[in-house]
């Protein structure tokens, strides 16, 4: 896995974990404004860097994976941590399994493991997999899950922009990487009982998203807590940090303090 470095220059820490069925870059923008503040990390999943020919492997994994790379660096703790959608997951393990002290935690829309007999989880599964098999496997189909006069940043071209995501998709993002992507994100290993986590934690989730987020915002206030929920506005899944990155980085802000606080 490669991780990406911004803000290097910043001696607060923070730590990216990237949602899936998207290239990692689909976060650059929004790592790119917390550098303004902090030394960003942003860990691209396995399967999910153009740059290596790799398969995801499991939401575990990706965790140790990065947690590796973060103590090599020299970091023994971490200013804050914002996972989303499944990047969220592993920001909740990374919290549970206190294998690096965090101080503050995002966690955007994050997907909680599911409570279901293993032979419900696998048909849920096998759904999901053949939805992003059906969606990712022609432009038309792309353009009608996520239209791009919604789903395009600010300033970039609508069909440069999905055409960047459709090469990802139909030469990078392998048969191999969905289901493991899927199928971890919705059943990776937590702690039983999870153990009490001092980490100050918001958790967002789109207007839009809500009904589909109850059973996560259930789990994430039983496990955490302290946790705080934040619901974004006329927003859907992940939109606010793919596609508004500006927004992004000052509601970020509100939370974890500008330049000079909470250090």
């Amino acid at each position: 896995m490669n991780v990406y470095e911004y803000g290097t220059e910043h001696p607060r820490t923070l730590l990216m974990f990237q949602c899936t069925a998207e290239p990692w870059w689909a976060l650059e923008p929004a790592a790119k404004c917390l550098a303004r503040d902090f030394h960003v990390f942003l860990a691209a999943a396995e399967g999910h860097d153009p740059a290596e020919q790799s398969d995801f492997v499991s939401a575990e994994k990706y965790v140790d994976d990065t947690v590796r790379y973060v103590k090599d660096k020299g970091i023994a703790r971490l200013d804050a941590v914002y996972g989303l959608s499944m990047g969220g997951a592993c920001a909740l393990r990374l919290l549970a399994i206190r294998t690096l002290p965090v101080e503050k935690a995002i966690v955007d829309a994050g997907i909680t493991p599911y409570p279901y007999p293993k032979w419900l989880c696998r048909l849920i599964a096998v759904r999901d997999y053949l939805m992003i098999r059906l969606v990712t496997g022609s432009m038309w189909m792309m353009k009608l899950a996520s239209p791009p006069e919604r789903w395009t940043p600010p300033g970039e071209d609508p069909e440069e922009h999905y055409r960047k995501i459709f090469d990802f998709e139909k030469h990078h993002y392998s048969r191999k990487t969905i289901w493991n992507s899927f199928w971890s994100a919705n059943n990776y290993a937590m702690p039983d009982p999870i153990p009490r986590v001092e980490t100050e934690i918001e958790y967002w989730y789109g207007e839009e998203e809500q009904r589909a987020r109850k059973a996560d915002i259930a789990y994430v206030c039983r496990a955490f807590p302290q946790i705080a929920l934040r619901r974004m506005d006329g927003m859907a899944h992940g939109e606010l940090a793919m596609v508004y990155p500006e927004r992004f980085y000052a509601e970020a802000m509100r939370f974890l303090g500008g330049k000079g606080e909470n250090r």
